[in-house]
């Protein structure tokens, strides 16, 4: 059966340039997504911050992402009749694995990007030499500059699986990045959310 590999070669090409879309939302994305959880972040801090100086009563929800509803079902956890600590550091633990699942979402994504779209690249460049060998081997190419323009041609599936991989390889450690600062923050604030913050739990 004979293949067409100039078809396969543009199919790879297409491929990366979709690679590079979901790169563009994913970032997007994440940044505006991280950006809101921030500014909670910092709400949630301050309001910590005036319970322990006795002008506030309790810290309040302030939205309804995940860190605001995981840090109120915190607290009302808290001030539950009976919670006991051992209750407490479990919530906690649970809490804050569900918020890092949340937090991290579609990172994956810019991984696998990043780890595939140099393969594909280098597909759609065999697959494109391949077709400029098969014109020489049929004498359909005589020309030498055809060849060296076939061969150019190639090589830009590898140009753009390269620069696909390294644009998603640093837009993967900046929101990593970022990822981690908002759940260390996450976890600063249920520590500060204890129960000596909050007496009104029971032992």
């Amino acid at each position: 059966m004979q293949i067409d590999h100039a078809f396969f070669h543009e199919i790879c090409i297409d491929i990366l340039y979709g690679c590079l879309l979901l790169l563009a939302f994913v970032l997007i994305e994440r940044l505006v997504y991280y950006a809101v959880l921030a500014l909670r972040s910092r709400k949630i801090s301050a309001a910590i911050k005036a319970h322990a100086l006795g002008t506030s009563t309790t810290p309040k929800p302030f939205g309804d992402d995940e860190l605001s509803r995981s840090f109120a079902e915190y607290v009302a956890a808290q001030n539950e009749p009976g919670c006991t600590r051992a209750r407490v550091e479990d919530l906690s633990s649970a809490l804050f694995i569900r918020v890092d699942a949340k937090v991290s979402a579609r990172l994956w994504m810019l991984d696998t990007i990043v780890t595939a779209a140099p393969l594909l690249g280098l597909l759609g460049t065999i697959l494109g030499i391949m077709d400029t060998f098969n014109a020489l081997s049929s004498g359909g190419v005589s020309d030498p500059a055809a060849v060296s323009r076939g061969i150019a041609a190639a090589l830009v599936a590898t140009a753009v699986g390269i620069g696909t991989a390294l644009v998603g390889l640093i837009a993967h450690n900046l929101l990593h990045r970022q990822a981690d600062v908002l759940i260390e923050g996450f976890k600063s604030a249920l520590l500060a959310a204890t129960r000596d913050s909050f007496p009104a739990a029971a032992e």
